[in-house]
């Protein structure tokens, strides 16, 4: 019987398989998707915040079916699968779940700006499709060896996590690798010699601020197809390879801050395609050669040891904005060529051995007048000579930094020198001009430090500087002015430093002087002014330094001198001045006409820190207890009537009775011991501070002997060595005075130049300072903390050998005399500080508190990077410690409420301190503003403001309302003054830690570029 089903299948047949097929793909494609749903879910599940759970709970849900519209998640239409992976900048932290090796579809990841720590899972390893792993901005500690597995991968970015193991060689096999960004870690040991033989396609290498060593590798120049390539801040040694000019199409070469030497290969001046050329901060030298380098828009070459002219074929580089040689060994005549470089905005020659190709005028600057955007130039320490030509008044009218000192220049300023309307800094100390300033100098109506020390200007005070509105800074020290001041300088609100010591001034002071109430610092040393102190000197609450020494004030002391509670610095050392000495802690009272004997009871007054009356009448035993046991003979030498005291003061024995006054003395002696007997003392230093311009010189490793407080594998460097290279420890060598300590410029016979702090140990806190410094420095090594070089110390003596930073202080770059701050570079310094604070806080297994925050203690090398600095009294806190108490304080305004009211220290203060500093950096206005009060302080003052009158806070430095970006630019300050209200709220757990602020503060920055 026939099958009367047969053809009824073989038409139908055909027709329902590929339905079924299809019908079957669907059902895989479900059980596939369902199984990246569950991978996804185990990622969540390994997140451990709470910016996660508002961010991932309700959207990554088991309850929530489409994977493909969940947040971060992208889903390939072919296979329906998970292909992209994007959670930047979630705030997220925890672990990678290992089930993320199942998403076997992922072609990218992106976990950029979390806090993800630990290692990644090797599970990862599976993810044979993915091209993109961004890790930017993590806590990774290393990168896993399978990371060779993944042969697709195009671009690995994993700058800013905390990778402390070397790179495995696995990685460098990765052909397809096109992008690899490893820096800002600190990533050990060296590079394979064969590490380009397998990267073909390799056109980003950044490998900036590790802790990588020996030589580079010569196959660096078989990664033919890179574009950029920069090794910063390493400890790379050797010569740099020839090879690195067959990188044809090189665009950015960074190799400053290592240990390079040799000269610099002649192959690199030929790279047409360079860009940007970084060799700054190295061992360098030689000359430079012809330079063909016709697309270098930066030259970076400073802090080295290279010599010889500068080519004039640097012209050929007509895209040239940025030029630095400073602190190098060049010489010859800067070539007038360099006019022809149309774009250029800063050229930096400072300290070099220039001389001018003329005897008369100094060229250059005429050769200048054709750079239309030139913002800053610095000829500073060179041994230029000749006159300033009258064509400096047509240099760019954007030029807003001038600095010629120390060019052995001469006649008169000229005239047209108040052409440059836009000049906020203007420097010319240290030269030998004559005459008197010209009155185009009022013409500079932007000026806001002016400086013209150590030159012979004659004549009397230039009246025209009161009409410098602006002025923060007016330093016309050791000069030839003579006459009396003029009662316009007390009109100057904005006046913050004043330094006319060493001159010809007489009469009496005027009155108006004493209304600066928010005048910083005064320097009137040295003059002939002769009156009476007037009382009303006390109105100037503000004021850090007061130096009256060397000049014919006499009369008392004023008793109101104690209410200067800010006061630091106080000189009061030969005068004429009588009567009773006041009540203070660190006194300088030699060469005066002070009489009787010194009070006994001024061996209670345990702070009494520093004491000089010599040079005076004094007479009677010296008390030998209480602070007198540390006192040295120079403190009362020329007292003819004084006698006794500790044997080691070489004085003669007091008779018997000596102790007791003559008659005639008697009453003055009885005046003086009921003016000392309360206890309770003003904290103020009265040595004389002397300010000093930024000082550029490079640190070199010395040679030095044991020093049992510090890590013995530092070099060490002799006492005998330090004395000769400061010349005796000379005033002319030094660079500032703190509480503890002084800095000193040191150079020794090898040319070598150094920082020198050395401890004040007659001071009652000194000892602790420097236990504390060694204890802090010796353990904790980081990129952005000032490191120790070496140390000194003997018997009664005590020294640190500290990195320099040739650009000073971040407070100098707010309030002071030379360059500007744009906007990135504060940004930027203050990611350094955090990156500092973060190392600090969470980079050992003993957290550090720095206690004392504050610009002045940021310090900014060549580059502009902010290093933290003294840790005299930073607190180490156990491994089982959060918090612990103490008795010393810190700087008022920068404190933590917890720490100025209970001694409460813990890494939250620090915090504290830097919401405030977050605060001055971007309003430019300290927390002791005089427009602060009980009622109105910085950060109430800052959280007063919205969005839409942001401008109102900032500094107008920074926000300039023609910009095309200046909303964008606000978008980005009110993000960094979230933060520091964030950082600064009153309760410590409600404050962030420096891990999330690292993150946020570089997610801002990231941003801001993009834009």
């Amino acid at each position: 019987m026939p099958n009367m089903d047969a053809p009824f299948v073989s038409f139908f047949l055909p027709l329902t398989i590929p339905v079924f097929l299809q019908y079957l793909v669907v059902c895989l494609a479900v059980s596939n998707i369902n199984r990246d749903k569950e991978a996804l879910l185990a990622i969540k599940d390994k997140i451990r915040t709470d910016s996660a759970s508002s961010l991932l709970k309700g959207n990554w849900s088991s309850r929530s079916n489409n994977v493909c519209e969940w947040i971060g998640i992208t889903c390939s239409t072919h296979h329906r699968r998970v292909s992209g992976l994007n959670i930047s900048s979630m705030g997220l932290q925890g672990q990678i779940a290992p089930q993320i090796g199942n998403l076997s579809f992922l072609i990218s990841i992106d976990m950029s700006y979390n806090s993800f720590k630990g290692d990644m899972p090797e599970e990862m390893g599976r993810l044979h499709r993915l091209r993109y792993l961004n890790l930017l901005s993590n806590n990774f500690r290393g990168i896993p060896s399978w990371i060779g597995d993944l042969q697709n991968l195009e671009y690995l970015q994993m700058y800013g996590n905390q990778i402390k193991l070397p790179i495995p060689y696995s990685l460098f096999n990765i052909s397809s690798l096109e992008y690899l960004s490893l820096g800002s870690n600190s990533i050990p040991g060296s590079l394979p010699a064969n590490m380009c033989d397998n990267l073909p396609r390799l056109a980003s290498l950044n490998l900036y601020d590790n802790k990588l060593e020996g030589q580079i590798p010569r196959s660096i120049g078989r990664c033919l197809a890179l574009k950029m390539l920069t090794f910063e801040i390493n400890h790379f040694s050797g010569f740099i390879p020839k090879d690195i000019s067959n990188l044809t199409k090189l665009a950015l070469l960074g190799l400053g801050s290592n240990m390079l030497t040799g000269s610099i290969p002649s192959g690199i001046f030929n790279m047409s395609s360079l860009q940007l050329l970084s060799l700054d901060d190295n061992e360098l030298s030689g000359t430079l050669p012809i330079m063909r380098l016709t697309n270098l828009e930066e030259l970076l070459i400073s802090l080295n040891h290279l010599d010889g002219p500068i080519p004039p074929s640097i012209s050929n580089s007509s895209k040239l904005r940025t030029i630095y040689l400073s602190d190098n060994n060049f010489s010859g005549p800067i070539p007038n060529s360099i006019g022809s470089l149309r774009y250029l905005e800063r050229f930096m020659l400072w300290s070099n051995n220039f001389t001018n190709n003329e005897s008369s005028e100094l060229s250059i600057i005429t050769s200048l007048t054709n750079c239309k955007h030139l913002l800053q130039l610095s000829l500073h320490n060179n041994s230029l000579g000749g006159t300033i030509p009258a064509s400096i008044g047509n240099l760019s009218s954007s030029l807003v930094h001038l600095d010629l000192g120390e060019a052995n220049l001469k006649g008169n300023i000229p005239k047209e020198i108040g052409n440059l309307k836009n000049l906020t800094s203007l420097q010319l100390s240290g030269n030998e001009f004559t005459g008197t300033l010209p009155s185009t100098i009022q013409n500079l109506q932007q000026l806001q430090a002016l400086a013209f020390t150590r030159n012979k200007l004659s004549g009397s005070f230039p009246d025209i500087i009161c009409k410098l509105p602006n002025l923060f800074i007016l330093y016309m020290g050791s000069n030839k002015f003579s006459g009396p001041l003029p009662e316009c300088l007390g009109d100057m609100a904005s006046l913050g430093r004043i330094n006319i010591n060493n001159n010809m001034f007489s009469s009496i002071l005027p009155k108006s002087l004493w209304n600066l109430k928010y005048l910083l610092y005064l320097n009137i040393s040295k003059n002939h002014f002769n009156e009476t102190l007037n009382p009303e000197m006390t109105n100037m609450e503000a004021l850090t330094t007061l130096d009256l020494s060397m000049n014919q004030f006499t009369g008392n002391i004023p008793s109101g001198v104690g209410k200067l509670l800010k006061l630091v610095s106080l000189s009061l050392a030969e005068n004429k001045l009588e009567g009773p000495i006041p009540n203070l802690e660190f006194l300088n009272l030699s060469a005066n006409y002070l009489s009787g004997v010194i009070p006994k009871s001024l061996e209670s007054l345990d702070s009494l820190k520093y004491f000089n009356v010599s040079f005076n009448k004094l007479e009677g035993e010296i008390p030998s207890g209480g602070p007198f046991q540390n006192f040295t003979h120079e403190s009362f030498m020329s007292n003819d009537g004084v006698c006794g005291g500790a044997p080691r003061l070489n004085l003669p024995s007091c008779p018997s009775n000596s102790s007791s006054p003559r008659p005639a003395s008697r009453k003055r002696s009885k005046v003086f011991i009921i003016i000392f007997s309360p206890l309770a003392l003003v904290a103020l230093i009265l040595f004389i501070s002397v300010y000093v311009w930024r000082t550029k010189f490079r640190i070199r490793t010395p040679r030095t002997q044991p020093e049992p407080s510090v890590d013995p594998t530092f070099m060490r460097i002799s006492y005998f060595e330090l004395e000769q290279a400061t010349n005796g420890f000379s005033e002319s060598n030094l660079l500032g005075k703190g509480s503890f300590g002084s800095v000193y410029k040191a150079t020794l016979t090898s040319g070598e130049i150094y920082a020198v702090k050395v401890f004040h140990m007659q001071h009652e806190g000194a000892y602790k300072s420097f236990d504390q410094e060694c204890e802090v420095l010796r353990n904790i090594r980081h990129r952005n903390l000032v490191k120790v070089i070496s140390s000194c110390v003997n018997l009664d003596f005590k020294s640190l050998v500290l990195q320099y930073m040739p650009n000073g202080s971040l407070e100098n770059w707010l309030y002071g005399e030379n360059y500007h701050l744009g906007f990135l570079e504060r940004l930027n310094v203050m990611i350094d500080v955090a990156y500092a604070l973060e190392h600090l806080h969470c980079g050992h297994s003993t957290p550090v508190v720095h206690c004392d925050l504050k610009p002045s203690n940021v310090l900014l090398d060549i580059e502009m990077v902010g290093y933290v600095a003294d840790f005299g009294i930073s607190k180490l806190l156990a491994e089982e410690e959060t918090f612990i108490h103490t008795n010393t304080l810190a700087t008022f305004g920068y404190m933590a409420p917890e720490y100025g009211m209970e001694g409460m220290v813990s890494t939250m203060c620090d915090v504290y301190s830097f919401g405030i500093v977050l605060m001055e950096v971007f309003t430019r206005k300290r927390p002791n503003n005089e427009m602060f009060n009980e009622d109105l302080n910085l950060r109430s003052w800052v959280a007063s403001a919205t969005k839409d009158n942001l401008i109102a806070i900032i500094d107008a430095d920074i926000l300039d309302e023609e910009e095309e970006r200046l909303k964008k630019k606000l978008e980005s300050v009110s993000s960094i003054i979230e933060l520091a209200l964030n950082c600064s709220e009153e309760s410590p757990q409600a404050r962030l830690n420096m891990i999330e602020i690292v993150s946020t503060l570089k997610r801002i920055k990231t941003r801001f570029l993009k834009n």
